[in-house]
C-alpha cells in the first residue's frame, strides 16, 4: 500500500480533532468564565532513504539526508487563558475576577465549623476545585455557593477590630438571615448591614504557576495537576507565595486581580477566530481526502497493469 494513503488518514483524524475543539469553543461562546482551547500539530518521524554525507574538500560538497515524512500527529490541546469580557448584572453575588486568580469551591465542609474537609494535599485532585465562573448565590442556610451547590471558600471574620481578625484555614462563607445590603468589595471582603456595617468574611483567590496546566472536569470547574502546581488547601494564606508554587491569598495581591461585584466574566472565545479555524480544519480535512482519492487511483492503475 502507498505511504501517502496512511499519511492522509492521520491527517483526517487530527483535523477532525481540530474541528471538535473548534465546535466546543463555539458551543461555549456564552459560558460564564470559559477559556477557549486551541489545537497544535507536530510532524511525525520521517523514513530515511539516504543518510547525509560530509563534504570532501576540493572534490565534492556534502549532501543532506533524503527523508520521506510519515504524516502529522496531535501535539497538544492547550488553553487560552486571556481575560474574558466583563458583563454587568447588578446582582451583588455575581463576582468577576479582573486578573489571574481563581475562585475556590468545595463540596465537603465540616457541618459545625464550616472548614474544608480536604483529601491529602500532596497529590492532585483534592476536594477543592477552581473556577472563573462567579455566578454565585446564597443557599437556604445562608452559605455562598456556586450554581452546583459547592461552597465558595474564604476566611471568616472572628472579630470586627479594628483591625479585623480572620479565622485559620479555608471555610465556607455564611451570611446571616437578617443581613441587609450585602456587598463584596474589590478585595473580596463580604459585608452586610445589621444596624451597623458588619464584615462577615473575605473571599480567597488561588493562583498557579501554570494555570494552563489545570484539568477541566466539567461544570466550569478546574482541578490542579502536577503541571499546574499542586494546591495545598491546608496551607496558611500566602504560605507558598514566596516560592512561586500554587497558593491562595486575598484578591488584589500577587497578581491575583481585583474582584468586581455585580459583574460576570464571560467566555473569552473569539468567534471570528473560531470560524476561521473551522474553515482551516474543513479545508485541511478536504485536502487529505483528495490525497486518499489520488492514492486510490494510483493503486487502481497498479492493479490493472495486467489485464
Amino acid at each position: 500500500m502507498l505511504r501517502s494513503m496512511f499519511t492522509a488518514i492521520g491527517g483526517l483524524r487530527n483535523h477532525q480533532v481540530m474541528l471538535d475543539v473548534t465546535a466546543n469553543n463555539i458551543a461555549n461562546v456564552n459560558t460564564v468564565g470559559y477559556k477557549a482551547q486551541r489545537v497544535s500539530f507536530e510532524s511525525m518521524m520521517a523514513q530515511s532513504l539516504r543518510g547525509a554525507s560530509s563534504p570532501v574538500p576540493g572534490l565534492v560538497g556534502g549532501s543532506g539526508p533524503t527523508e520521506v515524512g510519515l504524516g502529522m500527529a496531535l501535539n497538544s490541546i492547550g488553553s487560552i487563558m486571556t481575560q474574558g469580557s466583563l458583563q454587568t448584572t447588578g446582582q451583588w453575588s455575581d463576582v468577576a475576577v479582573n486578573g489571574d486568580g481563581y475562585f475556590m469551591v468545595a463540596r465537603n465542609v465540616d457541618p459545625t465549623t464550616g472548614g474544608v474537609i480536604a483529601s491529602t494535599p500532596t497529590t492532585a485532585g483534592s476536594d477543592v476545585s477552581f473556577t472563573r465562573a462567579g455566578n454565585f448565590a446564597l443557599d437556604s442556610q445562608g452559605y455562598l455557593v456556586d450554581q452546583h451547590g459547592q461552597f465558595v471558600l474564604g476566611l471568616v471574620a472572628t472579630s470586627q477590630g479594628p483591625p479585623v481578625t480572620w479565622g485559620a484555614g479555608l471555610s465556607a462563607l455564611q451570611i446571616p438571615a437578617n443581613a441587609k445590603s450585602v456587598s463584596i468589595d474589590q478585595n473580596g471582603v463580604v459585608s452586610y448591614d445589621n444596624g451597623s456595617r458588619v464584615i462577615a468574611a473575605q473571599i480567597q483567590m488561588a493562583k498557579f504557576p501554570n494555570p494552563a496546566g489545570l484539568s477541566r472536569v466539567g461544570s466550569n470547574d478546574l482541578k490542579d495537576t502536577p503541571n499546574s502546581g499542586i494546591f495545598d488547601p491546608s496551607a496558611a494564606p500566602l504560605a507558598a507565595a514566596p516560592t512561586g508554587g500554587a497558593f491562595y491569598a486575598p484578591a488584589n495581591m500577587y497578581g491575583l486581580g481585583t474582584l468586581q461585584s455585580g459583574t460576570l466574566e464571560m467566555s473569552n472565545v473569539d468567534l471570528a477566530l473560531e470560524f476561521t479555524n473551522m474553515i482551516v480544519a474543513q479545508r485541511g480535512f478536504q485536502a487529505n481526502t483528495r490525497v486518499i482519492t489520488t492514492s486510490d487511483e494510483v493503486l487502481n492503475e497498479l492493479v490493472n497493469l495486467k489485464r
